[in-house]
């Protein structure tokens, strides 16, 4: 069995090569890692307070800003559109920030999503074990609400006198009927929840779970109804068109890809303003290869902490690794 080396080694020279893939077992110190990339933060789940850790400012145009406005007066969903690393999904996060309205309800979409997921999942299953028990026991069986469970969306629609901040990703990848399965959820701002309206009044109250960790919202009659409409923003690599009745209770973004001006600003909001003149000739190999589609701004991100961090980005295919284009078959 090899020895363990206690030398603890730093990105100085070949030093940030942590792994050096010869068998050899050394006690290492772990460099630091990217600030979009460190995680267990105390970031708030209630809405009316901000997070604690420091957050970077969203940059985009005026008129990008303007459209996200409008649907806040509205209080429409956002539907944001871009190639990928334009920023769609961290828009939601910004707006979460700035407006202190605390932690954002992710629904990551996939093609077997369904709306009833999203608003609430009922463990009848459960249920029926744990009141079987409880008869054995001779104990009052638990309360429904215990089996019932708000998603994303669900937990979104819980009447608050602050918004919730919702984030639909990637929509375009659900199945073809779920953006006109949302319209009436979206009108109405309400839904129902079967197994407690069809019990008898006074039997049909219940404190049921919410998602991510929110406290539990007590429901009557089966309904859960919005106070305040959440902030909806809805991301889409438009993989496939949606059906007119769906765009027309939306406002589109559409995110452009960074120009140079952007991309220097972006390096300097997440590393530093003295970051930007260590990786100018990074920015300009990132243009060069860039098309659209091809490349993602959080990839030239990479490559700089990369650098700032003392690796060294000559070496044989390190570059081409992190610069790799994302088009076309691996």
């Amino acid at each position: 069995m090899t020895g363990v080396t206690d030398t603890r080694q730093r990105a100085e020279g070949d030093g940030w090569r942590i792994f050096r893939g010869d068998g050899q077992v050394r006690e290492v110190v772990m460099p630091e890692p990217p600030p979009w990339r460190r995680f267990g933060h105390d970031d708030t789940s209630q809405p009316g307070t901000a997070p604690s850790d420091p957050h970077r400012p969203y940059l985009i145009d005026q008129p990008q800003i303007d459209v996200v406005n409008a649907a806040l007066h509205l209080r429409r969903p956002l539907l944001v559109t871009g190639h990928p690393g334009t920023g769609k999904s961290s828009l939601a996060h910004a707006i979460a920030h700035e407006m202190a309205l605390g932690k954002v309800l992710r629904w990551p979409v996939n093609s077997r999503s369904t709306l009833a997921e999203a608003l609430y999942q009922y463990d009848a299953v459960g249920r029926l074990r744990e009141t079987s028990l409880s008869h054995d026991r001779g104990e009052q069986p638990p309360d429904i609400g215990q089996f019932i469970r708000l998603g994303p969306l669900g937990t979104a629609l819980v009447p608050s006198d602050h918004p919730r901040v919702l984030l639909i990703d990637e929509l375009d990848k659900g199945d073809v009927d779920l953006p006109n399965d949302l319209l009436t959820v979206f009108e109405e701002g309400e839904f129902e929840i079967t197994e407690l309206s069809r019990l008898p009044a006074g039997q049909d109250r219940a404190l049921v779970h919410t998602a991510h960790g929110a406290d539990p919202q007590l429901v009557v009659g089966g309904f859960v109804r919005c106070r305040e409409f959440p902030v909806v923003v809805i991301t889409s690599n438009g993989e496939r068109e949606f059906p007119p009745a769906f765009l027309r209770r939306c406002l589109r973004l559409d995110l452009p890809d960074p120009d140079e001006r952007r991309l220097r600003a972006i390096v300097a909001a997440h590393l530093g303003s003295d970051a930007v003149s260590q990786v100018d000739d990074l920015i300009r190999t990132f243009l060069a290869r860039r098309a659209p589609g091809e490349l993602a701004t959080d990839q030239l991100l990479n490559a700089a902490h990369l650098r700032l961090g003392g690796v060294d980005l000559d070496a044989e295919g390190l570059l081409e690794a992190v610069l790799h284009q994302l088009g076309g078959a691996v």
